[in-house]
């Protein structure tokens, strides 16, 4: 009895383990832009700063960066311009990447929703990360880099928004780049990938 209880914990503790590890791990990320691309078919605010977030419609985790989004959003007070950058795959059905992801942020006051056809602008802003945010200044120079959430899927304060709140109000954060957690945009092998060849949800 005694080793069958030894086996049921040691099971759970590996398996607690391998979930915290998963929920720990950070997205791939490269240098975004120092300065906003030229051929973005997106413009930048002149008169503010300007944040965009990547999205992979289909990534299940990517739910607490778009309820982040909507936290910094509220903070902002009409003090940044953001886009939400839904990433459409080449093949994929129409509407896609229209999911409950896509709805929600909509939702959210303020914010553009665009569809990233082939990932075009996710790779121009050189994003790997669905729910990496970036945030450039009105001359188009770039001032944060990372994720918004404190882990894969978990929402809460962080240093991601507490230091893009800090840019918007004082133009200084303690941390210009944090670490993105969530699905991989252009992994095919991806489990959030979503289906490209018919209309069942990820």
């Amino acid at each position: 009895m005694f080793a069958a209880c030894a086996v049921w914990v040691s099971l759970i503790a590996v398996g607690l383990g391998l979930l915290w590890a998963y929920e720990n791990r950070p997205g791939p990320t490269t240098t975004p832009p120092a300065q906003w691309p030229s051929d973005s078919r997106i413009h930048f605010a002149t008169d503010r700063a300007t944040l965009v977030i990547m999205a992979h419609p289909h990534c299940p985790c990517s739910r607490a960066s778009i309820g982040e989004l909507a936290r910094l959003m509220a903070q902002a007070q009409g003090r940044v311009t953001a886009y939400a950058l839904f990433l459409k795959p080449e093949g994929a059905y129409d509407d896609w990447e229209k999911t409950d992801l896509w709805q929600s942020a909509a939702s959210i006051p303020g914010v553009n929703v665009v569809d990233d056809d082939g990932g075009a602008e996710a790779r121009r802003f050189h994003a790997m990360t669905s729910g990496q945010t970036l945030l450039y200044d009105a001359e188009g120079r770039l001032l944060f880099s990372g994720g918004i959430t404190g882990s894969r899927g978990h929402s809460g304060d962080n240093a991601g928004r507490s230091a893009v709140v800090s840019l918007l109000y004082t133009g200084e954060a303690e941390a210009a780049e944090t670490f993105a957690f969530g699905c991989p945009l252009f992994d095919t092998q991806s489990e959030c990938r979503g289906s490209l060849d018919d209309r069942d949800e990820h």
